[in-house]
């Protein structure tokens, strides 16, 4: 969401909160506080009463969005806040549950912040929100490969555009549109002559987001069950060119994980493997296999890249997959500053 629209709909929400009686105040428009990025800090309350919170301004919130909001909130060294289009009530049973404070423009909201507690939920918007806000073509398929790709190897930001396009797998011709939108976002600029990733750590959140939301329910190449459980744990998944996704991977880099869904990248679901571990189609079974979308190795070759892994273990609003995230996502910053 650029950053017109971001505060259109902060306004718009700020304007509907004060009419529930909230006194609240925008101190500051991207803020940055320690090391990371709030889309607003905000101020509820007057005198001492007052507190500030960091907060997220999110479009289009959904199941598949709502681990990447919720890992970005935990992360902030104030209380979280969500400014929202629009909370469902499921959502507002969650954050509720989370302690988390929000606010729609619907006029759905949760404050705990004694002496003041409002707790509003099944306000209908009077729009119906967009299940996808972003029109830059870095935030469709291609644009989304190609930011992976970058994530994954922000020194390739100076590759020729045809060479990094054969290694995020895209046309040639897609690669200098996204770099223009990158520009224009502020992710890349020229620097003594060549061309560098900025703000790496922002873009990898809303990259995680928009891959959620766009790009991944197109990769699912089915789902399956297995007689046993830990059936994946002593494969070399590599001799069969698969690579673990998710929390399989993140159970193997952290030891913090056991896993409940078994995520599988492939090119493709070889009918033999299926047979030989005994993997049986179910729509909700607990094996995903899905389709490996880059062209270029991984330093380990039995797991994918580990910005996949971090979108992966944000699919849900699971408390145990936010926490592992997190350890993925330390390990993915101290690559970028390396």
């Amino acid at each position: 969401m650029d950053r017109q629209s971001e505060n259109e709909l902060l306004q718009t929400v700020l304007s509907k909160a004060r009419k529930l009686g909230v006194v609240i105040d925008v101190e500051l428009l991207e803020h940055e506080a320690g090391p990371e990025h709030m889309d607003a800090l905000v101020r509820i309350g007057a005198g001492r009463g007052a507190r500030a919170y960091a907060a997220e301004i999110k479009r289009g919130l959904r199941p598949a969005t709502i681990g990447a909001t919720l890992h970005a909130l935990d992360r902030q060294d104030l209380p979280g806040l969500l400014i929202a289009d629009y909370v469902t009530p499921p959502m507002s049973e969650l954050l509720k549950a989370r302690g988390i404070a929000f606010l729609d423009a619907a006029g759905n909201a949760y404050i705990d912040q004694p002496p003041v507690l409002l707790w509003v939920k099944g306000e209908r918007p009077e729009l119906r929100p967009n299940a996808s806000v972003d029109t830059a073509r870095v935030f469709r398929a291609g644009g989304l490969k190609v930011m992976f790709t970058l994530l994954c190897h922000p020194e390739w930001a100076e590759l020729p555009y045809r060479d990094l396009a054969r290694r995020a797998a895209v046309a040639h011709g897609t690669v200098g549109g996204v770099v223009a939108d990158l520009r224009q976002l502020r992710f890349i600029a020229d620097v003594n002559g060549s061309r560098r990733l900025l703000q790496p750590q922002r873009l990898l959140r809303q990259w995680a987001e928009a891959f959620a939301r766009t790009l991944r329910p197109k990769l699912i190449l089915g789902r399956y069950r297995a007689d046993q459980a830990a059936w994946w744990a002593d494969l070399s998944l590599g001799d069969y060119g698969l690579l673990l996704g998710g929390e399989p991977a993140a159970a193997k880099l952290t030891r913090n994980l056991r896993p409940e869904t078994i995520t599988v990248y492939a090119d493709k679901v070889d009918a033999r493997f299926l047979l030989e571990h005994r993997l049986r189609p179910d729509p909700r079974g607990p094996v995903e296999f899905v389709a490996k979308f880059w062209a270029f190795g991984a330093d380990d070759e039995s797991l994918v890249p580990l910005p996949l892994i971090y979108a992966d273990l944000l699919l849900t609003d699971d408390s145990r997959c936010i926490e592992t995230a997190d350890l993925i996502h330390e390990q993915i910053l101290n690559g970028f500053v390396e």
